[in-house]
């Protein structure tokens, strides 16, 4: 993939030297026909095609904004309630993700998100130990948050 990116930054520059026009539109141009090019040739690489990560990166960073207005929406109603009546707790999740980088990202992820926190990680297990403002109301879109950012993450990593 590295040997991807480097080869159309090098195609890029090339295009932008054939051109004499050294701008953000020219490299821009030439960067889309060096991801073409390599698209074309990708059977003589030895990885796959790097779109499509780049693709699975992009999806995820999406994910991330929906589930964290959609996370923010509810700490909002919560907060903004007249009488806060929330009962916070502790609960365990496990995560199907194996490697040390995997599980810190969705930890990070899950982190950055209103209303919940991770607290604890045991990677041997796979068990990460969450606390939720209102445990009533986070525990069942927190699981499902997690589903989501596993499926994103291993879709990024694989």
């Amino acid at each position: 993939m590295t040997l991807q990116i480097l080869l159309n930054i090098i195609i890029a520059m090339v295009w932008m030297l054939l051109h004499d026009d050294w701008n953000t539109l020219s490299f821009f141009i030439g960067y889309v026909i060096g991801a073409v090019m390599i698209y074309v040739l990708r059977r003589f690489f030895p990885g796959p095609f790097y779109g499509r990560k780049i693709w699975s990166i992009i999806k995820l960073f999406m994910l991330f904004n929906v589930e964290l207005v959609k996370s923010s929406a509810i700490v909002i109603a919560q907060v903004t309630r007249p009488k806060l009546n929330i009962q916070p707790g502790i609960f365990k999740v496990e995560t199907k993700l194996k490697s040390d980088w995997e599980i810190m990202l969705l930890s990070n992820l899950l982190t950055l998100t209103p209303g919940s926190v991770v607290l604890e990680i045991a990677p041997r297990q796979g068990i990460l130990y969450l606390h939720a403002m209102d445990v009533t109301e986070f525990e069942d879109a927190i699981v499902k948050t997690k589903e989501r950012f596993e499926h994103a993450i291993m879709e990024v990593t694989s």
